[in-house]
């Protein structure tokens, strides 16, 4: 699918900081808003995107300010997981 946009000059360099491609960043831009938006999945992200991956998906998501949901059950649920593997390898 192709989009075209028409921003006037005046806001275009605030929106598109200088020496990136307008188009790029504008992809970058919705795709990051589908990603939070729970639209796309992390792996859909990173085809669209061409990143190779899930590390570095990681670093272009903070570089925006788009951190990991990680909730509490996540954590107790690892916290399980975990303590089942260290009991097996001290049998």
């Amino acid at each position: 699918m192709e989009i075209t946009v028409t921003i006037p000059d005046e806001f275009a360099r605030w929106i598109i900081p200088e020496g990136l491609d307008p188009a790029r960043q504008a992809l970058e831009d919705m795709a990051v808003e589908a990603y939070r938006a729970h639209r796309l999945t992390g792996s859909q992200l990173r085809r669209l995107l061409g990143i190779p991956s899930r590390y570095e998906l990681d670093a272009f998501l903070k570089k925006r300010g788009v951190w990991l949901e990680y909730t509490l059950e996540d954590f107790r649920r690892e916290g399980e997981i975990t303590s089942r593997l260290l009991a097996q390898w001290t049998e």
